[in-house]
């Protein structure tokens, strides 16, 4: 280990940085971050730094770099493009024990500076010791992910409880397990929801029945999957699947999304298809309801967005009847994530000033729509499920105003890498559909925006002129 990992605290003290530029100016706000007092050295500043010196928020000497300028300086940082003013400074800081970095070069100086994730008071820092600052980087973007921005609110909770833990829990140990379980229970999770007062009580409960292993009750994440592309996934999304005891996962879960869950989850498979049912859903209801009064953490996990054609409002209506606690993460659902992929803005000022979603068959499964209301020129109307209805669909939108050349497109496996997209029309979608074999998860998409699909699939490899043709493209 080339670098000793510490924090330092600079708050209302001294800091200097010598140099005016853009680089210097990012150092600064670093600094000030740190709620140091922050002096500028240079002839010039960029606009940026002369903007906070005009507000008075740094101090600014607008000169050349003077000896005397580390006088009680605790941090020093050199950012000048001059090798020989930035060499000067550092011998100068270290022959008076002043830490100082010098920005693009750590060999001269005595310190660096990581990439930082702030979350206060909990701060992580990466750092590859100068070798690749670009590789730091990209490592604290895959750990951002995977941190929730609640965990400062989490870790000041905890501050505000450590006495009082501490008096019911004498023996380190019994405190290392109660701060385990309710650091990884429901307790932060309330937190991560902006339920803090909530989270406060269930603490309180916890430490006065001085129990090592609290007793938390059992919670459901209903959670949108998004439409099959697991880059698509929600931050918390992503972290609730991490945490679940029981994941209940539907049919349009994609596989590489369910690679992602718990590896020691027990896995429940409820989907449906057209007058196939895995499960009841009634019975999927009794059973979140079911498993997360035996205490377990439940995700219900659902393709694209819960709340749209998802059948979420009907689960947690039954969780809320029965007190069951829950939270609900929305995805991106088909309709955004597959025209979006395709190439096909559902809005735009020149073809379409509305969108509408409908599925495409109802409850009894019929389709029995509002066609008046569907059918105008200046709207894009998506279907979902909509293939077996597909010849009601093309016979009410003509019959109630549309042209039978209204385009139309048809979106296979959405977002994966097995996506195709089909190019048809009101009169010739039934062809197109029974030409090319298309299966279920389909959308349907109905409006003048379609016609931008040529020019704006930008994951298509190549174009095809057969607007009936189908389109290849790129594995993601």
């Amino acid at each position: 280990m080339e670098y000793l990992p510490i924090f330092i605290q600079i708050k209302n003290r001294p800091c200097l940085v010598v140099g005016g530029g853009s680089i210097a100016a990012r150092k600064v706000a670093l600094l000030r971050k740190a709620q140091a007092d922050v002096t500028v050295v240079s002839p010039q500043l960029c606009a940026e730094l002369e903007g906070l010196s005009q507000q008075g928020l740094i101090e600014h000497k607008a000169r050349i770099f003077e000896d005397s300028d580390l006088d009680e300086c605790v941090i020093v940082i050199a950012a000048t493009d001059q090798h020989d003013v930035n060499q000067h400074i550092s011998d100068l800081a270290n022959k008076f024990s002043v830490p100082v970095n010098v920005v693009d070069n750590p060999k001269q100086g005595s310190f660096i500076m990581p990439s930082i994730i702030d979350r206060s008071p909990v701060v992580i820092a990466v750092s590859t010791g100068g070798s690749s600052p670009v590789l730091a980087r990209l490592i604290r973007t895959r750990l951002e992910g995977s941190i929730p921005a609640a965990y400062g609110q989490l870790a000041k909770l905890v501050e505000s409880f450590r006495d009082k833990v501490k008096a019911a829990f004498p023996d380190v140990e019994s405190r290392r397990s109660f701060w385990e379980k309710i650091l990884q229970g429901s307790v932060a999770e309330m937190v991560f929801t902006g339920h803090e007062n909530d989270a406060k009580k269930m603490l309180d409960k916890a430490i006065d029945e001085q129990s090592v292993v609290p007793q938390i009750p059992g919670e459901v994440f209903l959670v949108g999957a998004g439409p099959g592309d697991p880059d698509l996934l929600t931050f918390r999304a992503l972290r609730l699947m991490q945490q679940a005891d029981v994941v209940v996962y539907d049919r349009l879960v994609s596989p590489a999304i369910m690679e992602m869950v718990r590896r020691d989850a027990e896995v429940v498979y409820v989907g449906k298809e057209r007058d196939k049912h895995t499960m009841q859903q009634e019975n999927i209801n009794q059973l979140l309801v079911r498993l997360a009064k035996e205490g377990k953490r439940v995700l219900r996990l659902k393709g694209g967005d819960p709340f749209i054609f998802g059948r979420g409002g009907e689960e947690i209506e039954l969780l809320a009847e029965e007190g069951v606690a829950f939270q609900v993460v929305p995805g991106i659902t088909a309709a955004t994530g597959c025209s979006s992929y395709a190439g096909i803005p559902l809005t735009h000022r020149d073809y379409a000033q509305s969108c509408v979603f409908v599925t495409g068959h109802l409850k009894d499964g019929s389709v029995d729509l509002n066609w008046k209301a569907l059918a105008h020129p200046n709207q894009t109307v998506v279907f979902y499920m909509g293939l077996h209805g597909a010849p009601t669909l093309c016979k009410e939108m003509v019959a109630h105003g549309l042209p039978p050349t209204t385009p139309v497109a048809l979106v296979e496996q959405g977002t994966t890498p097995q996506q195709r997209v089909y190019i048809a029309t009101l009169d010739t979608l039934l062809d197109v559909i029974a030409s090319e074999d298309i299966k279920p998860p389909t959308l349907i998409i109905v409006g003048e925006v379609v016609s931008l699909h040529e020019k704006l699939s930008w994951l298509e490899e190549h174009h095809v002129d057969n607007e009936d043709s189908v389109f290849a493209y790129k594995d993601q």
